[in-house]
């Protein structure tokens, strides 16, 4: 497990880019943690390294945005939405098994349904110093021994 520790929303923003670096069609990121603590923040940055030109944007109500970058993104948010058979009919696994890159929000409320090749990312509020985050990186084996050289 890679454990990070964020000062402010553009470092978070920053190393979301330098993971961007590293991700390859068919991946899938389950982001978890709390409101507030940077969830859509890193993935805007995913989203600049991996050279989408449009504003990010967390998909609430939406469930779903896709972008156009290097490879195609699939943003999810799962926080209005847990229902499984809800994503299975919204076809969420050919998301998954996609030739892009997939990125979820709230993917404790779908655990079910996430590939165990998924690369985890949990974000979590610190106290001191105030607003900072606490970030951990764990799961798909070749991309976290990658990023463990980069961000350490």
């Amino acid at each position: 497990m890679i454990e990070i520790q964020s000062f402010s929303a553009a470092e978070t923003e920053r190393l979301g880019e330098e993971i961007a670096a590293y991700l390859k069609s068919g991946t899938v990121i389950a982001f978890t943690g709390d409101l507030a603590t940077g969830k859509t923040t890193m993935i805007r940055g995913i989203c600049q390294g991996l050279g989408v030109g449009q504003p990010i944007e967390s998909p609430t109500y939406t469930l779903i945005n896709e972008y156009c970058g290097r490879l195609p993104v699939y943003h999810l948010d799962c926080y209005r939405e847990n229902r499984l058979a809800e994503w299975l009919e919204l076809g969420i696994n050919d998301y998954f098994y996609s030739h892009g890159v997939t990125l979820v929000e709230w993917a404790d409320n779908i655990a079910p349904l996430i590939p165990d090749t998924a690369l985890r990312i949990r974000l979590e509020h610190v106290l001191n110093p105030m607003d900072s985050r606490l970030i951990l990186i764990e799961g798909a084996a070749p991309i976290e021994k990658q990023l463990a050289t980069v961000v350490r």
